[in-house]
């Protein structure tokens, strides 16, 4: 909600009652679809009735351009929460429906803006919005502006009018399934829902960079499982544990999120043996690609993901990177390549992951660093220091297959006793 969270938003209407009935849901990203936008809209609804299963007397309605959340004031609170975290809304909003009736849209302007005011004192201007998408309606919106504004000044308590920047804006649209109005826009986290772009597998290290990269493929309609790889006896419990607690909050962005631990043990004793040091930590890297593909492959994903930052650590340049990729046959997504560590950390604040991963448990890449690793690595270089270890590369990548264990991790907001009730204007419950 920009400043101010969901929760304090409606808390200075706890006193009285809140005049909010709907929560508006603006889609922004999928308007710009073609033929195939309905097919985004129609996982945009599944993944809002997702969402808010389970919160009891909740009324999903679809039209064109919009979703509404119908639900009881005390229900809205935890509906927008949850909505945060719904990829593909790029917006909603606290809204009070009424008749597409000039005294109706009054009324309700005017029980919007006493709560609003009761909700921020120190309001002391205010302005009215409107859109009017309903050709029936009789007005027109400079006809409809100066008739909501005129009703409302004698009733403010003393609020003057500002066009240019007031301390409070009441939106009122008209639509052909009714007005709704409104004074906040609330920010989703846009991108494309979840479940339109294919499954990837993510690379999660326990680091700040990882879980944020998972979050962005995400956000961009991609589901997501994860990989581990630790390397018992050397990292300790704690380690999978911190993993875990960073697959749950991903989880909550989505229905559940499976993360797959793969020991490294033998393959790191190998390579101490077997390769040059300043080597290590790339043919490290690469057995984890080829150890990760094998896994996407039975796990039907279609890429890897990886938290790389150009430039950030040694294994970040482009040589090394280079050196890296050869060993992956997938494509492999870094979406925080062009972010500095500053940017990566405000993002791990934001959607909730930072506090975990700054955690203090070391991870197998931590423990065997080397002490000069080459940042600049030639990728002949590293063929040829692969075929000379004399390692059977095959038989070590499926042994740490065979290692893995999977654990499956709900989503925070799980199916319970019973689900929202959807209507669909545009004909989408059948999907349902």
């Amino acid at each position: 909600m920009g400043e101010e969270s969901t929760r304090e938003r409606l808390r200075g209407d706890e006193a009285e009652s809140s005049p909010y009935d709907t929560l508006l849901v603006r889609y922004g990203e999928l308007a710009l679809k073609g033929k195939n936008r309905q097919d985004f809209e129609r996982v945009l609804l599944a993944r809002v009735r997702r969402a808010l299963e389970g919160l009891g007397p909740v009324r999903i309605r679809r039209t064109f351009g919009r979703l509404y959340v119908h639900a009881p004031e005390a229900v809205l609170v935890e509906a927008a929460r949850r909505l945060e975290r719904v990829f593909g809304i790029f917006s909603f909003s606290f809204a009070r429906s009424a008749e597409n009736d000039l005294e109706a849209i009054r009324a309700a302007a005017l029980a919007v803006l006493r709560a609003e005011m009761a909700r921020r004192p120190g309001v002391r201007t205010f302005k009215v919005s409107a859109r009017r998408t309903d050709p029936r309606f009789p007005m027109r919106v400079p006809d409809l502006l100066p008739a909501i504004g005129g009703y409302l000044l004698p009733r403010s308590g003393g609020l003057r009018v500002d066009v240019n920047q007031p301390d409070l804006e009441i939106t009122v649209e008209i639509r052909p399934e009714g007005t709704f109005v409104y004074a906040d826009r609330i920010p989703g986290p846009g991108g494309l829902p979840l479940g339109t772009n294919g499954k990837a597998l993510l690379l999660l290290s326990g680091g700040i960079d990882s879980p944020v990269a998972g979050w962005y493929v995400m956000r961009r309609g991609v589901r997501v499982e994860a990989v581990h790889f630790h390397s018992p006896p050397y990292t300790k419990p704690e380690a999978k544990d911190k993993v875990l607690a960073l697959g749950r909050i991903l989880a909550s962005w989505s229905d559940e999120f499976s993360v797959h631990f793969v020991s490294l043990t033998e393959i790191l004793l190998a390579l101490r043996e077997s390769v040059p040091e300043s080597l290590r930590t790339v043919i490290l890297r690469r057995f984890m690609m080829r150890i990760a593909v094998g896994l996407a492959r039975e796990r039907r994903a279609l890429a890897l993901v990886t938290g790389e930052s150009l430039g950030q650590v040694a294994s970040q340049t482009l040589e090394a990177m280079a050196a890296i990729e050869d060993a992956a046959e997938l494509p492999v997504l870094r979406p925080l390549v062009g972010l500095d560590k500053t940017e990566i950390i405000e993002r791990a604040r934001k959607i909730g992951t930072y506090e975990t991963s700054v955690l203090p448990y070391e991870d197998t890449c931590t423990l065997f660093l080397p002490r000069h690793p080459k940042t600049r690595p030639r990728l002949a270089e590293v063929r040829a220091a692969e075929e000379r270890s004399g390692l059977d590369i095959p038989a070590l990548v499926d042994r740490a297959l065979g290692t893995a264990e999977t654990v499956t991790l709900p989503a925070e907001f799980g199916a319970l006793s019973s689900a929202p009730n959807v209507e669909d204007d545009k004909g989408l419950s059948s999907y349902l």
